[in-house]
């Protein structure tokens, strides 16, 4: 199965997320309507309106508008960071488009983000589990912690793997982990199918970002949609610059090149240095692995097409290019 097909499944309902996105990103006010849409608007792969979807038809007794509100609620959560994020960023590209911030400016992008949230918390308010709540304002508390840990860390070379991975937990991995678990917990799912889906996205999002990080090397920005070196720009040190410093002999050199105001050509060596090393093979061993606990979670669902489909999307993850 491929990844193209079990979107073409989940079209018409995704279509309906679209929706009510657009609905909940309407504003009395017409500047914040246009700087919200136009992040929407720069569309996206929808990945955690799409895990709920799925993980919500593991269950008996699944409410359409409540499926529907939970999965925009998610999305709105996961928009609301990236504008933020370009803010702190100073990004002005992403998705091959224009920020938030770059078009509006950084006042505007943060109370648009803000905006973001706060929609998100109203969609959730016609949902009358506390669990949902619980989970999801609980969520938001850790995303926004992970943030400040990232902006303290710029440039710290001598942050381990475990922060590196406590970061990336808290920064994509947990959203994508509450999708499946909301979704599920929305569609009736029992508690032990609830956790397993939770892990099973949690997995899933442990190798996306890993998959992110490795692809701010490799990666053609045609593509991407965000210039490559990006995160050294930042000073944001992910898994391949973390090891090749560690383990790899361009450690002095790497040291020297990543710095505030990198020069463009300082970029393009230590962007090639960190090719060099075999730092990119172990960061892309170590997504295969998280990966691989996805699909062992799994293993522990009954085999129906939703499942089979759920496994298309996590090897997708590790797969893509984009």
């Amino acid at each position: 199965m491929e990844f193209r097909f079990v979107y073409r499944t989940y079209r018409s309902e995704l279509e309906r997320v679209e929706r009510c996105l657009m609905d909940a990103v309407a504003s009395a006010n017409s500047s914040m309507t246009q700087s919200a849409r136009q992040l929407l608007e720069a569309g996206g792969k929808r990945i955690r309106p799409l895990l709920a979807l799925m993980s919500s038809r593991l269950g008996p007794c699944a409410s359409e508008d409540a499926v529907y509100r939970a999965a925009a609620a998610l999305e709105l959560v996961h928009m609301a960071s990236l504008v933020h994020d370009d803010v702190v960023d100073e990004s002005d590209v992403r998705r091959g488009q224009a920020t938030v911030r770059a078009r509006f400016g950084n006042r505007a992008a943060m109370y648009t983000g803000d905006f973001l949230f706060a929609r998100s918390i109203q969609l959730l308010t016609s949902i009358g589990d506390s669990e949902v709540h619980r989970e999801m304002s609980t969520a938001m508390v850790r995303m926004c912690e992970g943030e400040i840990d990232q902006i303290r860390d710029f440039y710290n070379w001598h942050q381990s793997l475990r922060t590196y991975l406590r970061r990336v937990e808290r920064k994509t991995a947990l959203l994508i982990s509450v999708s499946c678990s909301i979704g599920a917990r929305v569609g009736g799912c029992d508690e032990t199918t609830i956790r397993t889906l939770r892990r099973f996205g949690h997995y899933t999002g442990m190798a996306f970002q890993i998959r992110d990080d490795l692809l701010d090397f490799t990666g053609d920005m045609n593509i991407v949609g965000k210039p490559v070196g990006g995160d050294l720009r930042q000073g944001n040190l992910t898994l391949p610059t973390l090891h090749a410093v560690a383990c790899g002999p361009y450690a002095k050199e790497l040291r020297r090149l990543v710095h505030a105001d990198m020069a463009t050509e300082e970029v393009v060596e230590a962007v090639q240095l960190i090719r060099s090393s075999n730092s990119l093979e172990y960061a892309q061993s170590l997504a295969e692995q998280y990966l691989a606990k996805a699909m062992a979670e799994l293993d522990r669902l009954p085999d129906q097409p939703v499942v089979r489909e759920l496994r298309t999307i996590a090897q997708f993850v590790n797969d893509r290019v984009y």
